[in-house]
């Protein structure tokens, strides 16, 4: 699904070095795309030493797959024959993203999410904008893209962009393909999440919601989730059909959607594993994947797919109105394979930009937007 953006490399910056925003720099250079998309600056609160120490070792992905260093004397930070530029401002203000020369800002601090705040990153001078996180409501973006959904509606002239979450990711290009099948008359999705930096090590003050005080490695944890409210933006044809709840399990990575499925249409177990199987091997080629084999969530780490389905865990049973039951798990890499859609939203929509304008050049900003 990954669009050949070719030509000059496009000049990113990201905003927010932390999980995603790490993970986005790797999934560049582990693609191969980093001669492709150049990132010139990244913003971040943290020192230089501490961003080149988690690029370099990680607990979660292991070690970077090349040559990370600092020079906080120069403020840079060196990733194989790459130097790139660290700023340390706390607001889309702080950073002239103008002067940068930049083609887009790829946000991945999760702060941003009503159109006034993004407005900031455009206001002072970023082209355009795409986020890690979805945003309040479908109105504050130009678009929220899905790959394997509605990435072929991105027209270039979009400012600013969501690649919506790693949940909506894995489940509606599911939903969508078993909808257009059989019928989703009703839906019901369970989020077996990993735990998040919003949730302590152990009983700690850290949130408003009072069971993400508690220790994330002792407990599993019910938190709220938009998931059902993302499907709904993705798939509006589904809107008021769809309920979900989220639990967070203490594990580091890798998460699990369970679903169950009322289908209008009656189908077969074998049917129903044909169509997912074929689309995983074709139509969602690189985006779903498909496994029989008995897996636990480890077996997933560093998965690039959206959601891979597991074939053991699909069941079914006839409905009295003539329809089926369906209820099935899939497992993704909640930060792997999100970071990699990112790389193909982003590859898909700057693909677009030149039909609109010739790419940046002698950081000069470009005059269609």
């Amino acid at each position: 699904m990954r669009a050949n953006p070719g030509g000059a490399p496009r000049r990113l910056a990201i905003n927010g070095y932390g999980r995603i925003g790490r993970c986005f720099l790797r999934a560049l250079h582990e693609a191969g795309l980093a001669r492709h998309f150049q990132v010139v600056a990244i913003n971040e609160p943290a020192d230089i030493a501490s961003m080149a120490y988690l690029t370099r070792f990680d607990s979660t992905h292991g070690r970077f797959p090349g040559k990370v260093s600092a020079d906080a004397a120069a403020g840079m930070l060196h990733i194989d024959d790459s130097a790139i530029p660290v700023h340390h401002a706390e607001t889309p203000e702080g950073v002239d993203w103008r002067a940068l020369g930049v083609e887009a800002v790829i946000d991945c601090s999760g702060q941003y999410s009503s159109r006034a705040e993004l407005a900031r990153f455009l206001d002072a001078g970023a082209p355009r904008l795409l986020l890690s996180h979805p945003a309040n409501s479908a109105a504050d973006v130009d678009a929220t893209i899905v790959c394997g959904v509605n990435q072929a509606t991105l027209t270039g002239a979009e400012r600013i962009l969501s690649a919506a979450s790693c949940t909506t990711n894995a489940i509606v290009p599911l939903l969508d393909l078993l909808d257009r099948h059989w019928g989703v008359e009703a839906a019901y999705l369970t989020t077996l999440h990993s735990v998040m930096n919003d949730q302590p090590l152990i009983d700690g003050y850290h949130h408003a919601d009072l069971r993400r005080t508690r220790s994330a490695m002792q407990s599993i944890i019910p938190v709220s989730t938009g998931l059902a409210r993302g499907v709904e933006r993705l798939l509006p044809r589904l809107a008021g059909r769809v309920g979900a709840k989220a639990i967070r399990v203490p594990t580091p990575n890798v998460s699990a959607i369970e679903f169950t499925l009322a289908l209008a249409q009656p189908l077969t177990l074998a049917g129903l594993r044909h169509i997912l199987a074929s689309a995983a091997g074709d139509t969602l080629q690189g985006l779903i994947a498909w496994t029989e084999e008995i897996h636990a969530s480890i077996d997933f780490n560093h998965d690039p797919h959206s959601a891979i389905v597991d074939g053991g865990a699909l069941s079914l049973a006839a409905l009295p109105n003539g329809g089926s039951l369906v209820n099935g798990l899939v497992w993704f890499d909640n930060e792997w394979g999100f970071a990699n859609r990112m790389l193909d939203v982003l590859s898909h929509w700057s693909a677009r930009w030149d039909a609109l304008c010739p790419p940046l050049k002698n950081n000069k900003e470009c005059s269609c937007v």
